[in-house]
């Protein structure tokens, strides 16, 4: 019953916090300060009525504030420039705050004066024109501090910027405290128990969680229902977009930190951004050290009409090693309009993952219970290289909202990996033997994209969106097996178990859509024409695969009514579509792992998925927000694993093999609650809670998944406290729930460690429970010290249990519990303008500058 005290109370506590303004918080209407920290970027070109520039007239920024000594309010200067010859003038790092206003004069016409308003950050003026006796003079605008939670029409956003927990850390520990998404303990993100696509910065990356550090995310949109804009492949859950820090201030600055953890292992990074005139140049280097432990056990029953037999493992993980990751931008600012920017990556990693399995098998021959016992000791090598190229343009129009952009974009990266399994066995009547294998293999994968997006508002509410986009992924992987040969004491290579591979994948997509807000309604209606190929060839083997998927069309609809009390309502239909991969559709058989051997099946055809969201938004008077969601997804040809039986053809003895198959359909369901406050001045919190129940449907016996219940939960609380100290505490419960379904694993460990993943079984329940401690310190806190503490209570053991006709399995594991970090750091620069030659001239690279595929 403790589970369902847990998910009463933190409903209540997504349900009533939001009622009543803080203790401090501004009165409805009354005067709100700057936002702390956010600056604008206003700029535009000035010209006479016979459309001529006027150079030299002056532009300056002003803000009423209320004078002390006199109790009225007057104009006080924020911002100043004069436009250029050409008659372009730009004012960046505009603090934010209400009744800003723009007034422009020159000698011999009438000065204009006019109101300014955020967002949009970075906003384009457009071409204002100055006559005489001609003046305008009206004033709204609205300003706010950054929530922690924004609503698009098509997104989340979560701004996870100073979260405390993942200090020094990857962007495992990022995902650890957003809401909506659940991580397990080897980093395998899943939205609604489902696995999305990875993006960074709105476009697909191969880089895992664990090769992105923390500190370099700024925030994290949860797309669970994309739009037509986005690819139309991954439709299980959507996209998971972080977007990385991107710094638009004038001057030099940068930051430095270092940080160590309880195993001894460090991590440390360095930014440094210098914009001067025309150019933008930011450099990024960080590095993580990983020392990863982790145990687990596995045991495992055989039946049906194979001799009956019960398998125990225990097993002990080491893993040491680390990556670092570095990049370099250069965006140049043609004009006020215009930028052209590049950006490059590179990302080195090797790891060195050790582990010990110590086996016990019992097997029943005509009622006699003999036992063996082995020890399976892997040693294994991998290393990574990868590198990307960002080329981009982005155009703005002198009309608001109007954008061209157009990106190229190159990521390239290979990995060599080398194993050696050592199997020692014992039998009380035998004398012990011993075999060993060895796999040899490595591999290399590029990613070139093209893509142009255009944007058009039509009209001062509606807006028109279309794209055309290319991407070719090319994948060329080997495996290489060797067994020992105990007469000749070499290593024999094994040719059926051994695989070498190259295929060639191919999208190419157009789309478009149109929103509209039409008083408190609004609409954005897409269509996506999307269609795919792939070619691939086993060499040496002579046997080739390719299949061309026809176009299809993807269509969404999103509608959204605000209503009064700052209420809104919304809903989405999306179709979308989930490709087989190559390796799910070759007839390869892996059977690395004796226990787990794996084959494709040439005949998968892809799941169509189709999603239907309604939303609640509520937002309060002290930015509280509340959300709740109702969400069903039915999937067509649901690509599942599937468990089948057949003769060795070496040995003639029965194995099993995973494979896979399209099941008939699928269906997903739930409810999610989503809700943020400032509870006080000083204590602020997110909750989240998930309810959800899914069910496989096929007509193929072991392949079906019966419905169950299920529920998740996240809180995170942020506290400020005396002297600097910032506190912060999250916890996570999933109860039992199904296991995922074509959920792509990492699949880094050894071979033996990982659950058999049969669409049948779940995954028990378990919680986790992390906290950090923030102390800030020197001048304007410009250094800091962090202390991060995860997993407190030992308590996230990721434990499943899984059957079929021809087994039953319990397996766990617990990966570095009370896990402690220390983190240093220390931030740096001057602003001040004055310090160049010029001020910079360009638009802000909003998602080009350092981009990273």
């Amino acid at each position: 019953m403790q589970k369902y005290y847990l998910l009463i109370t933190m409903l209540l506590l997504t349900l009533g916090v939001w009622a009543q303004a803080p203790a401090g918080a501004p009165p409805r209407g009354g005067a709100m300060p700057a936002m702390g920290g956010m600056t604008g970027h206003l700029y535009g070109k000035i010209l006479d009525n016979d459309g001529k520039a006027i150079p030299y007239a002056s532009v300056i920024i002003l803000q009423p504030k209320l004078d002390p000594a006199t109790k009225k309010t007057k104009d006080v200067l924020v911002k100043g420039a004069l436009t250029k010859v050409n008659g372009e003038f730009s004012l960046d790092e505009i603090p934010m705050g209400r009744g800003l206003k723009m007034r422009i004069s020159m000698t011999g016409f009438k000065a204009i004066e006019r109101p300014v308003t955020f967002p949009p950050f970075d906003k384009d003026l457009g071409n204002i024109k100055m006559a005489a006796d001609v003046s305008q003079l009206q004033g709204v605008t609205v300003a706010g501090s950054k929530p922690l939670m924004q609503l698009d029409i098509d997104k989340k956003v979560f701004n996870v910027e100073k979260n405390l927990t993942s200090a020094g850390g990857t962007a495992v520990d990022v995902m650890k405290n957003v809401p909506s998404v659940n991580v397990d303990i080897d980093g395998n993100v899943s939205i609604r128990n489902a696995s999305p696509q990875l993006y960074i910065d709105g476009r697909p990356t191969t880089l895992t969680l664990e090769q992105i550090p923390a500190d370099a995310i700024e925030s994290v949109e949860v797309i669970t229902n994309p739009s037509a804009k986005y690819d139309a492949s991954g439709g299980n859950a959507g996209i998971l977009n972080l977007v990385l820090k991107k710094n638009r201030k004038t001057g030099y600055n940068g930051n430095l930190r270092a940080g160590v953890d309880k195993r001894g292992a460090v991590n440390g990074g360095a930014d440094f951004n210098l914009r001067q005139g025309k150019f933008n140049i930011s450099a990024s280097a960080m590095g993580n050290q990983s020392k990863s432990r982790s145990t687990g056990f596995t045991d495992r029953n055989n039946f049906g009409d194979q001799t009956p037999s019960h398998v125990h493992q225990d097993n002990k993980n080491r893993t040491d090693g680390g990556f670092v990751f570095g990049k370099l931008g250069v965006d140049y600012f043609m004009n006020n309009r215009t930028t052209l920017s590049v950006a490059g990556i590179k990302v080195h990693g090797s790891m060195k993952p050790n582990e010990v399995i110590d086996i016990t098998t019992d097997s029943l021959f005509s009622g006699t219970k003999e036992s063996y016992y082995s020890q399976r000791v892997s040693d294994m090598k991998n290393e990574f290289n990868a590198n990307g190229l960002v080329l981009g343009m982005k155009h703005l129009f002198p009309k608001e909202g109007k954008e061209l952009t157009v990106d190229v974009n190159y990521f390239g990266g290979k990995a060599e990996n080398n194993s050696l399994y050592t199997t020692n066995y014992l039998k009380a009547t035998e004398p012990a033997s011993m075999d060993q294998q060895r796999i040899n293999g490595g591999g290399k994968i590029s990613f070139l994209t093209a893509q142009t997006d255009y944007v058009d508002p039509l009209t001062k509410t509606m807006k028109l969106e279309t794209g055309l986009r290319f991407s070719r992924r090319t994948t060329d992987s080997r495996s290489d097996n060797y067994f020992l040969d105990a007469a000749t004491g070499e290593f024999k290579y094994q040719d059926a178990a051994s695989i070498h591979y190259k295929n060639y994948d191919n999208v190419y997509a157009a789309y478009a859509s149109i929103s509209d807000n039409i008083g408190k309604f609004g609409y954005k209606v897409g269509l996506r024409l999307e269609s795919s190929s792939y070619d691939g060839e086993i060499l040496g083997k002579s046997e080739k695969f390719s299949n061309s998927y026809p176009a299809s069309l993807f269509p969404s609809l999103f509608l959204s009514q605000k209503l009064n009390k700052n209420q809104e309502l919304q809903l989405s239909y999306t179709r979308r579509i989930n490709r087989p991969n190559f390796m799910q559709l070759i007839p390869y058989t892996d059977s690395t792992d004796r226990l787990n051997i794996n084959r494709g099946n040439p005949d998968l055809v892809p799941e169509f998925t189709q999603s239907l969201e309604f939303s609640y938004l509520k937002t309060f008077d002290n930015k509280a927000t509340f959300m709740a969601t109702l969400y069903y997804k039915y999937t067509t040809n649901l690509i599942t694993r599937y468990l089948t039986k057949e003769a060795n053809p070496a040995t003639g003895d029965s194995i099993l093999i995973n494979t896979y198959i399209n099941a008939n359909s699928s269906y997903a369901a739930g409810a999610e609650f989503t809700a943020t406050s400032n509870i006080t001045k000083w204590w602020n919190l997110s909750a989240n809670v998930n309810i959800y129940n899914s069910k496989i449907n096929t007509d193929i016996a072991g392949a079906s998944q019966d419905a169950l219940w299920s529920w998740y939960g996240k809180l995170n609380n942020n506290i400020k406290l005396p002297l600097a100290f910032e506190l912060q505490l999250s916890g996570t419960y999933q109860s039992k729930t199904n296991l995922p379904v074509n959920k792509e694993q990492r699949m880094d460990g050894p071979p033996m460690q990982q659950a058999q993943n049969a669409s049948q079984g779940y995954i028990k329940g378990f919680y986790g429970v992390d906290a950090a401690l923030k102390k800030s310190f020197l001048k304007n806190n410009a250094a800091s010290v962090t202390f991060a503490a995860n997993d407190i209570f030992r308590s996230r053991i990721n434990e499943q249990y899984s059957e079929s006709t021809f087994f039953n399995q319990t397996y766990s594991r617990l990966r570095d519990p009370q896990m402690f970090r220390l983190t240093f750091a220390y931030r740096f620069g001057k602003m001040d303008v004055s310090l160049f030659k010029r001020k910079n001239m360009g638009a802000g690279m909003e998602g080009m500058s350092g981009v990273m595929q």
